[in-house]
């Protein structure tokens, strides 16, 4: 059975989706706020997840960017936003549709099933997360890293390397695959950069930075992640 999050602050709209959707074969999971919203996604692991944007605690959009920070699961935004800049925010953010209120069932029905059928059909991608290590933690939904109880600060370029290498467990990633997804297209050739942040991230994460057991380098390839 496809399961559904509903997320939205106006109960009488869960009320209503719950209902429409539990009818059409749907297990539905609901949430009123952006916070629950997240946990409720990491525990229970929806197929889909229907969003509004205007959440009482943070914004809609925080939200699918804390989806997009660990899972590929399809998020169709529901919201009474009906201005073309809060929908390039949303789809920027990693919103997959938009749907504006006032809707009609039928068609977000037929959203719902587009969504969950480019789901089926493409490549599976594992969505945790948490990455545990010996020595650290890393946290995709909120974008941490902890060693212990101590949040470990990261620079948004440290962050963007230990992201790919980690989301690639066990798999060597090139230094041109590095450069290109942390630095862009115009740096494949600035190796110089990687040695020197590897450096800082193996001083701020591992417990002996110069025999480093989670970010192995591969002379003359590239870098490896092990948990």
């Amino acid at each position: 059975m496809t399961s559904v999050l509903v997320v939205d602050d106006e109960p009488q709209i869960v009320r209503a989706l719950r209902i429409n959707l539990s009818a059409h074969g749907y297990n539905v999971m609901t949430a009123y706020d952006g916070r629950t919203a997240l946990s409720i996604a990491v525990e229970g692991k929806p197929d889909v997840v229907v969003l509004d944007l205007g959440l009482p605690d943070v914004d809609g959009v925080d939200v699918i960017a804390g989806l997009r920070g660990w899972s590929t699961m399809p998020i169709i935004v529901l919201s009474a936003r009906t201005d073309s800049a809060a929908k390039v925010e949303a789809l920027d953010a990693g919103a997959d549709d938009y749907v504006t209120k006032p809707f009609g069932m039928d068609e977000l029905l037929a959203r719902l099933r587009a969504a969950v059928r480019r789901k089926t059909t493409s490549a599976h991608v594992p969505d945790e997360p948490l990455v545990t290590t010996s020595t650290f933690t890393v946290d995709f939904t909120v974008k941490r890293v902890h060693r212990g109880d101590r949040e470990v600060h990261l620079t948004p370029t440290e962050w963007g390397i230990l992201e790919v290498l980690a989301r690639n467990p066990d798999r060597l990633v090139t230094q041109k695959q590095l450069l290109q997804e942390v630095w862009g297209p115009k740096h494949l050739n600035e190796t110089q950069y990687l040695r020197v942040y590897m450096a800082q991230l193996r001083r701020k994460l591992e417990k002996t930075p110069s025999h480093p057991k989670h970010l192995i380098t591969e002379p003359g390839m590239g870098y490896r992640f092990q948990s």
